[in-house]
């Protein structure tokens, strides 16, 4: 029994025990037969086992180790054409699964979706244009680096702003829009410290069901009133089906939250919008489950993903949530998709929201996700964890500097994108 659970340790390392028991009683049992099946091959065991009492068995054990599909990913010739990438595609559901193609900076590759079992790769890799097919060994395939190679930069209309590009996003405003002359004050404000985004709550997931629960369509309506009159773009959640039809009607970007990342109705819906989606992460999520549920979005033909590190829960008590800022790197090592750092949520608490925005920054993130309100004590909603307009003045002058170590550019003050290296170093020390 020992040498089967070492030969299925060996075999299948994700497994730490083999749950296996024999009858304590019988004449006969010569051996157990142990079959290990892999992508590629299969291999037969025969393990002598001790004599136990069976009563009338004369036959043979066998174990049966769960096989895992294929995953596929079509690799286009640099110099293909679009006819070439068309016609792969069309081969690919004609044989009854679903093609993704997405465009590299030298190459298109083509992840193949719906296939519960292998591809066989002679019925695509002669075709003009192909030059290889390849197997994908992560569960994700189109959120993976494998697919594509180069950071995916999501760009937006009449804006030189982006998701994933040099610039850093910073996305500010109020968890829930409370009035008209509430949004407008802190939209003005954080439009002047360089903020290109404006986030928002219309519609509110509350712990309580008396808690505020968001304006709904009024909300919706004052935040296009709020992109009109500054030229930020909007952010804002949809919780349900019902929510997210309006949301795709007035935001430039559907934001999923934590408690709806594994929402997978939700996901596959959001999945066939056009809009932008910025996925946060559950607050109990691994790095795999949270790449599987970006997956889920993009699978359904919505490329255009961007993730969010929001803290996850853990026993300490000095803060709401604890920000794995060491998610950010891991993330960026195993997908092309960008990912931005919520330090409001990811704290809980306004005095640490700039130090860990600092540090966002630093380790790399392409964005921030901060609350601001001028009233942060009479807020209807997360008003702990919202920063005074001045204090974000604050962070953005320093956010400024630390940007311009790790290369990225920010938004200057009440005006156009400029380099970082140009922001005034006297900023900084004013805000110290």
């Amino acid at each position: 029994m020992a040498a089967l659970q070492s030969l299925v340790q060996k075999r299948n390392p994700h497994r730490s025990e083999m749950p296996l028991s024999l009858p304590s009683k019988a004449p006969y049992a010569p051996k157990l037969v142990l079959v290990l099946r892999t992508e590629t091959s299969s291999s037969q065991h025969s393990i002598p086992l001790p004599r136990v009492p069976l009563p009338g068995f004369r036959g043979r054990f066998k174990l049966l180790l769960p096989e895992r599909a294929s995953q596929m990913l079509v690799v286009m010739k640099a110099h293909a054409t679009p006819e070439e990438v068309s016609a792969v595609c069309n081969k690919i559901e004609s044989l009854g699964y679903r093609a993704h193609s997405i465009p590299g900076a030298e190459r298109t590759a083509i992840g193949i979706t719906g296939n519960k079992g292998e591809v066989q790769p002679g019925a695509l890799e002669e075709m003009p244009g192909v030059q290889e097919v390849i197997p994908v060994t992560k569960p994700y395939k189109l959120v993976s680096r494998d697919m594509k190679p180069e950071n995916t930069v999501i760009s937006f209309p009449g804006s030189d702003a982006t998701f994933g590009g040099s610039g850093l996003a910073i996305i500010a405003g109020p968890c829930a829009i409370e009035s008209r002359e509430q949004a407008f004050a802190i939209a003005e404000r954080v439009h002047r410290a360089g903020a290109q985004f404006f986030r928002g709550g219309a519609y509110k997931p509350r712990t309580s069901p008396y808690s505020f629960q968001g304006l709904g369509e009024e909300a919706l309506r004052i935040m296009s009133e709020i992109r009109d009159h500054f030229g930020m773009k909007i952010v804002t959640e949809a919780i349900d089906h019902e929510s997210l039809e309006l949301v795709e009607q007035y935001a430039d970007v559907i934001q999923v939250g934590a408690r709806n990342m594994q929402n997978f109705s939700l996901l596959k819906r959001v999945g066939r919008s056009r809009k932008p989606v910025l996925l946060k992460r559950g607050m109990s999520a691994t790095l795999e489950e949270f790449l599987m549920a970006a997956e889920y979005v993009m699978s359904e033909g919505n490329y255009k993903v961007a993730l969010c590190e929001r803290g996850v829960r853990t026993f300490a008590d000095h803060t709401r949530n604890t920000l794995d800022l060491s998610l950010i790197p891991a993330v960026q090592r195993l997908s092309h998709l960008p990912i931005f750092v919520d330090p409001s949520h990811g704290t809980g608490k306004r005095n640490k929201v700039t130090p860990l925005s600092r540090a966002g920054v630093a380790v790399g993130a392409d964005g921030l996700l901060i609350e601001v309100h001028c009233d942060p004590d009479r807020a209807l909603s997360d008003g702990m964890q919202s920063l005074y307009p001045d204090q974000f003045d604050a962070l953005m002058s320093q956010v400024r500097q630390i940007a311009a170590v790790v290369g990225r550019t920010v938004p200057a003050i009440g005006g156009p994108r400029v380099p970082a290296s140009d922001a005034s170093s006297k900023d900084l020390r004013a805000a110290q």
